[in-house]
């Protein structure tokens, strides 16, 4: 932590930094943040637990979120994830429970297990065509999204990728599908087409 310093809730990275080490702010009582150009991937559970952290940009150099990056983020509303990102961690925003709205960006070939488990808030989600795998419990518990476009590019979808997925009214699965995990769509009970 002795990089990294906290001024009046802001979290302060250093210019220059490549990576946000595992850790770095877990826990800390953030309420925003923003990560310098030089930075290329956010570390293991840099963020976990950071409840305050309302807001939060990710520059277009950072390549990787790791596992459990913002994991229980309570109050992030919003996240952005720009195009230069090629990989998101599992559980990655998992029980950012007020996160209404995310985009996901076309340089994304899998969507991690639990990567939004828990997103409450989450009322719809842009899968992008570059996506081939929606991991396990990818949306589980997304109890507000009410539509999923599943796009051609997929060809597997998780264990419990959708399950408790309450508000979803329709679902769209392409023929490149080849594997849909046990549970899948568990507890979608106002799924009707």
């Amino acid at each position: 932590m002795a990089k990294y310093k906290i001024i009046n809730g802001e979290g302060i990275i250093p210019n220059g930094t490549t990576e946000i080490e595992d850790n770095a702010f877990h826990g800390k009582n953030l309420t925003s943040i923003t990560i310098p150009k030089s930075v290329t991937e956010i570390g293991y559970r840099t963020f976990d637990g950071c409840s305050a952290l309302t807001s939060i940009t990710i520059p277009n150099s950072v390549k990787e979120i790791g596992g459990w990056a913002f994991n229980n983020c309570s109050a992030l509303t919003s996240i952005k994830i720009p195009n230069s990102v090629t990989k998101i961690g599992f559980n990655a925003f998992r029980e950012c429970e007020t996160l209404t709205s995310t985009i996901i960006p076309n340089s994304v070939t899998k969507i991690e297990n639990g990567a939004f488990l828990g997103c409450k808030a989450l009322a719809s989600i842009n899968i992008p065509k570059s996506v081939t795998e929606i991991g396990n419990n990818a949306f589980r518990g997304c109890s507000a999204l009410t539509s999923v476009n599943i796009p051609e590019s997929v060809t597997e979808i998780g264990n419990e990728a959708f399950s408790g997925c309450t508000a979803l009214t329709s679902i769209n699965i392409p023929k490149s599908v080849t594997k849909i995990g046990d549970g899948a769509f568990s507890g979608c009970t106002a799924l009707t087409s």
